[in-house]
């Protein structure tokens, strides 16, 4: 037998290869997904199963395109607001054999309306599950955001918390293995640890503690959520069906001259924040390559076109791989060499970094025409905030930048001064001359006032 976890960096997204008896199944593939067959082939397994416990928000899966290749037949769940035309229609009490496996399937809705759980079943020791594919119901330490139907809100957040009990009276002994892992942005308060039980989640998870429904409801309600735009993008793939990889998953070269003349709709420069700061190429913004499965949904809209500019070709090939995850792979070229730019006589466009110092003095002194914008989340900023200071989502600005005015000095801060470059990145691209970025952010304001 064989159950191997495959993980997609930067989504934190968590897919499954289940085999027996010569026959395997994949759970919630992504679009890149050679390597199934690739590992079914080298344990001399055939796919002829491939289920999706869900309509993914924040990747295009891969199943009809594994489907394609394989000639495995795809289940999904009803209720997905649309037809998923790719995959057959499966519902609570159905089971499917995979060599000595069996998968029974739970409607587990809440997350979204389409969601399944499968619990797993070893036929010869048939008395209990050995674990249960989750989802995006239950993961380690947190449960699903139910986000999704705001004029439902009240109702999806007690079909999850039915849902979770499901998933519960399966056993305290089933493995769980959720469709996410920490980082995601499937929920706020994961574990790093990507092994558990159903028993230890039942004892440990804060959110399986909350025993009383409307508690429950209350508390699920209140959460806040980001929703970036192209989460509309995987909605509409993931019931038609994504295209296949590109098969190449590396960006064409680009010499300087082509990248100023490629005319892309975005210039995305995707080294550390640093490194973007102390000098970078006018009008491009600042993406770093592990914050790109995250933010580039906010920046980058669908059929936009992109100029990566990198400080690596790994940097490049891993920046591409993130973006075909999410089909925002209108990739022009990449370009490696911004020191060589400058040197070349290229002009160059920096922001600067203040400290805590200055941040402080322009709080408490006679700074009309400065802002101190604060671009974390809405819980962040709830927990702790700096008085005087004001705030707009990282993530919002491409929307929002508008409101601010470019005559004015903008120091941007987060919590340590990533996003921040992020944002001022953006404002320096559209026109905004007097920017810097608080180097440090809140983590650096807290050791200051202790």
């Amino acid at each position: 037998m064989l159950l191997e976890k495959i993980k997609t960096p930067g989504l934190s997204h968590l897919s499954y290869l289940v085999g027996s008896g010569g026959q395997a199944a994949v759970i919630d593939p992504r679009r890149d997904c050679d390597i199934y067959i690739e590992k079914a082939r080298a344990e001399g397994l055939a796919i002829t199963h491939i289920f999706e416990t869900h309509r993914n928000e924040d990747l295009v899966s891969g199943a009809a395109v594994l489907a394609d290749m394989t000639g495995a037949k795809v289940l999904h769940g009803p209720n997905a607001d649309g037809e998923v035309v790719y995959a057959q229609t499966t519902c609570e009490g159905d089971s499917y054999r995979v060599g000595q496996l069996e998968f029974r399937v739970l409607e587990t809705p809440g997350h979204t309306f389409d969601h399944l759980a499968y619990a797993l079943f070893d036929t010869e020791y048939p008395e209990k599950a050995v674990g249960v594919f989750t989802g995006d119901a239950l993961f380690v330490g947190d449960v699903g955001r139910t986000d999704f139907y705001p004029d439902r809100k009240r109702e999806v957040a007690g079909l999850l918390y039915d849902s979770l009990r499901k998933i519960c009276d399966l056993g305290d002994q089933a493995i769980i293995y959720p469709a996410h892992g920490a980082g995601s942005v499937c929920g706020s308060g994961m574990a790093d640890r990507e092994f558990s039980s159903v028993g230890h989640e039942r004892h440990n998870n804060p959110r399986l503690q909350i025993e009383d429904r409307e508690a429950f409801i209350d508390f699920k309600v209140g959460e806040n959520h980001y929703q970036p735009p192209y989460f509309r993008l995987m909605e509409r793939l993931n019931l038609e069906g994504g295209s296949p990889a590109p098969r190449v998953i590396e960006p064409k070269p680009m010499s300087l001259q082509e990248l100023g003349e490629c005319g892309a709709d975005h210039l995305i420069d995707i080294r550390e924040p640093l490194a973007y700061a102390s000098g970078h190429l006018p009008g491009s913004i600042n993406l770093p390559v592990g914050m790109i499965p995250a933010f580039a949904g906010w920046f980058i809209g669908e059929g936009e076109s992109v100029a990566l500019i990198a400080s690596s070709q790994g940097q490049l090939n891993t920046a591409m791989e993130h973006l075909v995850r999410i089909a925002l792979d209108n990739v022009l070229g990449g370009y490696v060499g911004v020191v060589p730019a400058a040197a070349a006589g290229k002009n160059m466009r920096s922001i600067p970094m203040v400290d805590t110092e200055t941040v402080e003095r322009r709080l408490t002194g006679e700074h009309n025409e400065w802002t101190l914008l604060d671009v974390r989340d809405a819980d962040e900023r709830a927990a702790a905030a700096i008085d005087g200071s004001e705030h707009i989502y990282v993530g919002e600005l491409p929307k929002r930048w508008q409101d601010l005015d470019p005559a004015r000095g903008y120091t941007l801060m987060c919590a340590s001064g990533m996003r921040a470059t992020v944002a001022a990145g953006w404002l320096d691209a559209h026109g905004f001359d007097n920017v810097d970025v608080y180097l440090g952010s809140m983590g650096a304001w807290k050791a200051a006032q202790n």
